[in-house]
């Protein structure tokens, strides 16, 4: 099954399968409509029947469709955080930090480019979802540190969740730079943007 949103993001959390897959149906219809329409002009009720549950089944899990936003961003971040564990497994650790980096840009550039409703949602950036306080980059920074410190056998210590904070506002920056010059990103600025990073983890991490 598809991972659902972790249950703070949620009125009711999910405990029957049947009840997880119409969740699951609501943020794909929710997905589907933000690159169809915009966030503006995103509803609950067009949610609802895209998914075709009743509206009831909409609230049951979310007030209102910033809530359902917040909850497409998480898992969003879960999809992410799967993706780059499955190839960093893949990869029996060889490469070092490096080939770890190149997997976190890599994955975060293919979700970029094929999930619905991504280019709007993210990890939350695009949209004034969530608390201040869980700013989403902070959120990717933490996830990344906690993900990759064994895999680079360092301490998840302050200096490490502030080298990751760096390197994700940095790749975010850019990453969105690269995608208003281009429909699929532009590849200069992109690898403009692995050499920076390659560059400023080098002076930290090696």
């Amino acid at each position: 099954m598809k991972p659902v949103p972790q249950a703070s993001s949620l009125r009711r959390a999910p405990v029957q399968r049947r009840s997880a897959e119409r969740l699951t149906r609501i943020l794909d219809a929710c997905a589907d409509l933000l690159d169809e329409v915009g966030y503006d002009d995103l509803s609950t009720r067009a949610v609802a029947l895209r998914a075709g549950v009743p509206i009831g089944s909409v609230y049951r899990f979310f007030g209102n469709k910033r809530q359902m936003a917040d909850a497409l961003a998480q898992r969003n971040l879960e999809r992410f955080t799967e993706r780059v564990t499955e190839r960093l497994q893949e990869s029996g650790g060889e490469g070092g930090w490096r080939t770890a980096m190149d997997v976190v840009l890599d994955e975060y550039l293919a979700m970029k480019r094929t999930a619905p409703g991504f280019s709007l949602v993210d990890f939350g950036n695009q949209i004034p979802v969530g608390a201040r306080h869980a700013e989403p980059n902070h959120r990717v920074a933490d996830r990344l540190t906690d993900l990759l410190s064994g895999y680079l056998a360092r301490e998840p210590d302050d200096d490490l969740r502030r080298t990751f904070l760096i390197a994700t506002e940095t790749a975010d920056t850019l990453v969105h730079l690269a995608f208003r010059m281009a429909p699929e990103g532009d590849e200069r600025i992109i690898q403009e943007a692995r050499e920076m990073l390659r560059a400023y983890l080098a002076r930290v991490l090696d």
